[in-house]
């Protein structure tokens, strides 16, 4: 096995890293090769891949969410499953989408590809961590009742839980996949609770919603096409596991198993969800921060099993808490990358000494996540935060999704060797998936600009979301000329 010199060119090192060997491996070659099995990455896609509270936003907006969840899982999930099956089959190895977009685009745009994905997870964090500061509170509904407009209690949960999401990945991937892998079943009991009970109170009591043809036709009123957007984001996540793609026990096998299981379980997790919501409780009723946990307390109470509350309130935040664990230590790969390739600070290629794990863009990360969360609450309520935080999730991390299929666009043009999984059809047939992929990458960016129509203040929201995109691509833009800088320094 050829030895691995940390100070050696970053070319070096991105070939050494590209070889087939883990990050970990890099620097400890005495590490096993592979630390994530099928059974691991299956878990991991149902953690990023699905969201509890997707389905109470769904059931808030009526019937109707169910079928944007087909069309959504149709025209944006398919195309992205397919393109990423292809171009992770082409380039194998660390780094993934940065990867892609390098090889389709040049440098400039793997580089900002990386960047607002990375960037995008930070309004992410504390979006999906008020969600399960909300649904904690249902552990003892009646006593902790009082904190759910209280803005102190949001934000001090979600430094802790992000602090400890944060500390479990840099002790390492081997040690932080068990809170993804606990987050990933955490979402079938509940979820699980939901549908049975949903079930049980429609067969004692008839249903709460109607669904007709007339209710569940999608109205394209314009603030009922935004919501569309949402549930679009919902789908993406399939991609985030070839960031880690060295680490991954044979990928090539691996990966094609594991999204189309998760693909199918992550759609009929929603639209099951979603309709056992409405079974239960009419959509007026829904809240969109705690809708989920709602259900099953309105649900336990009408067929007598209230103890199963505290249950499903902990395991729905547990859900939370794991997904947020296993999108910041995937994306912490691509600061790693670039770092490597000397786009960053140098020291976002380094690993920590005892666990080798990339701990600076992992630290990055957290503070950034903690400025984030302080900001997003910032001159609103807690369900104002929530919206800012999502739409600006929502735009950032479909900017990188632009990269995405326009990479399998162009790369159609190079060969495809004998190892590569080809979108069935062959090419016409993957530029056409790719295309339709775009087109709603683009409309939802587009979409997610408009602020919500129950926002008190939205000259402030609409701010804050253009604003704060603006402010962090042109961060990205700085950081790139500076680090291309850098990197001419260093060649000479």
């Amino acid at each position: 096995m050829p030895e691995f010199n940390a100070d050696a060119d970053p070319k070096e090192r991105v070939s050494f890293v590209s070889s087939g060997l883990s990050i970990a491996e890099a620097e400890d070659p005495n590490r096993p090769k592979r630390v994530l099995g099928l059974r691991d990455l299956i878990l991991f896609y149902v953690v990023t891949g699905i969201s509890l509270r997707w389905i109470a936003t769904a059931a808030a907006a009526g019937p109707s969410s169910i079928v944007i969840w087909i069309g959504a899982w149709f025209c944006f999930y398919l195309p992205l499953a397919l393109s990423v099956l292809e171009l992770s089959s082409r380039y194998p190895g660390e780094g993934g989408l940065y990867v892609w977009s390098k090889h389709a685009f040049g440098d400039f745009s793997g580089f900002m590809s990386a960047w607002t994905y990375w960037t995008s997870n930070l309004p992410f964090f504390p979006a999906v961590l008020y969600f399960a500061a909300s649904n904690i509170l249902f552990m003892r509904e009646n006593a902790w009742a009082h904190f759910s407009n209280n803005a102190a209690f949001y934000v001090v949960f979600s430094l802790i839980t992000l602090s400890l999401a944060t500390v479990l990945n840099i002790v390492g991937l081997d040690i932080g996949k068990w809170l993804n892998n606990a987050g990933a079943l955490a979402m079938w009991i509940p979820a699980a609770i939901v549908i049975v009970m949903g079930l049980v109170a429609w067969h004692r009591y008839g249903s709460a919603t109607s669904f007709t043809v007339h209710s569940m036709t999608p109205s394209t009123h314009f603030n009922d096409i935004i919501f569309w957007s949402v549930l679009t984001f919902a789908f993406g996540g399939c991609e985030t596991a070839s960031f880690m793609g060295e680490e991954i026990k044979n990928p090539r096998r691996t990966l094609p198993f594991a999204l189309i299981i998760a693909g199918v379980t992550v759609a009929l997790c929603y639209i099951g969800g979603t309709a056992a919501v409405l079974l239960a409780i009419p959509s007026n009723e829904v809240n969109s921060l705690q809708g989920l946990v709602q259900a099953v307390s309105k649900t336990a109470s009408r067929v007598g099993f209230p103890g199963v509350l505290p249950l499903a309130a902990f395991l729905i935040a547990l859900s939370n808490i794991g997904a947020c664990g296993a999108y910041l230590g995937a994306v912490a790969r691509l600061p790693f990358v670039a770092g490597i390739d000397r786009l960053l600070p140098p020291a976002f290629g380094s690993l920590h000494p005892r666990w080798k794990t990339p701990w600076v863009a992992l630290l990055t990360q957290f503070v950034l996540g903690v400025v984030f969360i302080l900001l997003g609450q910032a001159g609103t309520s807690v369900k104002g935060a929530y919206d800012v935080l999502v739409s600006l999730g929502v735009i950032f991390y479909f900017i990188p999704y632009l990269y995405l299929f326009g990479a399998m666009i162009k790369l159609q043009r190079e060969p495809a060797g004998t190892q590569v999984i080809r979108v069935p059809g062959g090419k016409f047939a993957a530029i056409f998936v790719a295309a339709v992929g775009f087109l709603t990458t683009a409309l939802t960016i587009a979409l997610s600009l408009v602020p919500q129509p129950d926002e008190a203040n939205k000259p402030l929201a609409l701010f804050k979301v253009l604003g704060g995109t603006l402010a962090l691509l042109l961060v990205g833009v700085w950081l790139y000329s500076a680090g291309l800088k850098n990197k001419c320094d260093f060649r000479t």
